[in-house]
């Protein structure tokens, strides 16, 4: 005959007649170990061998575990867009550069391997005129066509389907700024663009701002990647809000890149410290006194960055807290 008891909050049967102590045998439990609550009354550890138990009883077992939660480690894993897995997790531009050649050597540097770029009008005068693609192979980066200077949906809408005609690209990335003067995402447009595209066929990586619930907005109309500004776009100011990027972070189930406004290593690194799962930049390398070098930095900025947030960095502290003991002390 079967017995049944709620079991920490669980209803289980187990044979009859039954015992504490045979319980805890059944359950593989050492008596010495625990404790026992039946009915909400403390079963004493000296009754365990006659405390018989009834049909219906409800029973909590308990241990001693060590207080607080250990967080789990974060787990690496590849950055995939729309299904294409990157080596780098840095992502540049083709802006400001003194000419395509230091672009190129720039971008070797960096060791990405996703390149964005934008559409402008042939010059029909200077047709023999050197070209990105004459430097910058397509068949070796991947091309990012963008909206960069786009301040409508229409305007962005006929940009990437020209790319998409020029070069076959459906990955693209989507900006449609507000202001000339912030150059801050207009986001009721970049909404209604991105609905569009995602049912056009195309996968947007969006520059958006760094509001938590735009972002999730995005990402449930079919964002391939989330990218929310660190600061105006050319700044250089760094990460402004880092609470807001990181409830991004938290919520998404999407590539989340930090797009527009880093200055220098430091900055990529905090990105990635973060949790970001990449980081786009021009101006910063571009604009730097030695764009070669910059990329160089930004390269080990980046994969730093990502080693410490996969590491878990030490608590901040109000006090000083000894490496070595000052215990026995000569």
């Amino acid at each position: 005959m079967a017995l049944r008891l709620s079991l920490n909050g669980e209803s289980r049967d187990f044979p009859s007649p039954l015992t504490v102590e045979g319980l805890l045998a059944h359950l593989k439990l050492d008596p010495a170990k625990v404790a026992v609550e039946r009915n909400l009354e403390i079963v004493p550890r000296s009754t365990y061998t006659t405390a018989g138990l009834d049909e219906g009883d409800r029973l909590e077992i308990v241990q001693f575990i060590g207080g607080g939660n250990t967080p789990s480690a974060p787990v690496d894993k590849p950055l995939v867009v729309a299904g294409r897995e990157l080596r780098s997790r840095l992502i540049v531009g083709t802006g400001k550069y003194k000419d395509y050649a230091e672009n190129a050597a720039a971008l070797e540097a960096s060791g990405a391997d996703m390149v964005t770029v934008a559409l402008r009008r042939v010059n029909l005068m200077e047709a023999g005129a050197p070209r990105l693609v004459d430097f910058i192979d397509p068949k070796k980066y991947i091309y990012l066509p963008n909206t960069a200077g786009c301040f409508t949906a229409e305007d962005a809408l006929r940009t990437l389907r020209l790319a998409r005609e020029a070069g076959g690209w459906t990955l693209v990335k989507l900006e449609v700024l507000g202001d000339k003067k912030t150059l801050y995402p207009d986001m009721i447009e970049t909404l209604r663009a991105t609905d569009i595209l995602v049912k056009e066929g195309f996968q947007v990586m969006v520059y958006c701002s760094d509001d938590p619930l735009m972002a999730k907005r995005l990402e449930e109309m079919g964002a391939a990647a989330i990218m929310p500004l660190a600061a105006p776009i050319g700044s250089g100011l760094g990460i402004q809000n880092p609470v807001n990027i990181r409830l991004i972070i938290e919520e998404a189930k999407v590539p989340v890149i930090v797009d527009a406004g880093v200055g220098t290593a430091s900055d990529a690194a905090i990105a990635m410290e973060l949790g970001c799962d990449g980081v786009l930049m021009n101006t910063a390398i571009a604009e730097a006194k030695n764009p070669i070098l910059m990329a160089r930095a930004m390269r080990l900025a980046v994969e730093a960055g990502r080693l410490a947030y996969l590491a878990g960095r030490m608590p901040k502290r109000r006090y000083a807290d000894p490496s070595s003991p000052l215990a026995g002390m000569i």
